[in-house]
């Protein structure tokens, strides 16, 4: 029998915008396989030393890529990270940039423990549309959308055209 065909998903925006929670939620309803990139960094161990003055590991952007890929190609991948430019472009079929309110993004990173330049650098972040420029820049335009990620309301919405996209794009592949 053939195996049937799933797409991949990025989801990406800054840290503190809602990937992790719309993507878990997303492979609960859809069946794909759900990746944050951070917990597969930490546990494969795919790091380039620690970021002093961000206080986090530095990420093994080729280890990470390596990692990924035969899984990848397989197809029905959600990954989750909040940088996109060092994944291949042949790997998604669709992207999508989530984008919080300012005031409410620091909330969230003040909450998550963000203090000093690693808080600020994050909102400036988000408020020059660093992420969204970057996918534009990496990926085919007509494959990059934005989704606001400011309620739960936006959290359902979102969910429910994900889903809706998901399926679709099965049955136009299958």
């Amino acid at each position: 029998m053939k195996m049937r065909k799933r797409p991949n998903v990025l989801l990406t925006g800054t840290p503190g915008v809602g990937k992790t929670t719309l993507g878990k939620e997303l492979a609960q309803r859809t069946g794909l396989t759900y990746v944050n990139i951070g917990d597969l960094a930490k546990d494969g161990q795919l790091y380039d030393g620690y970021d002093e003055e961000y206080q986090c590991p530095i990420l093994d952007e080729d280890g990470v890529v390596d990692e990924l890929d035969e899984k990848m190609v397989e197809g029905g991948v959600i990954v989750d990270y909040h940088g996109c430019d060092l994944f291949p472009e042949r790997w998604f079929h669709i992207v999508f940039v989530l984008r919080t309110d300012n005031t409410q993004l620091y909330t969230r990173l003040e909450n998550r423990g963000y203090t000093g330049k690693k808080l600020q650098d994050n909102v400036q972040c988000e408020i020059f549309q660093t992420i969204f420029e970057e996918a534009m820049e990496a990926y085919s335009e007509e494959i990059v959308h934005q989704l606001p990620s400011d309620t739960p309301e936006d959290l359902e919405r979102n969910l429910e055209q994900l889903v809706q996209w998901t399926e679709q794009w099965m049955k136009d592949n299958n």
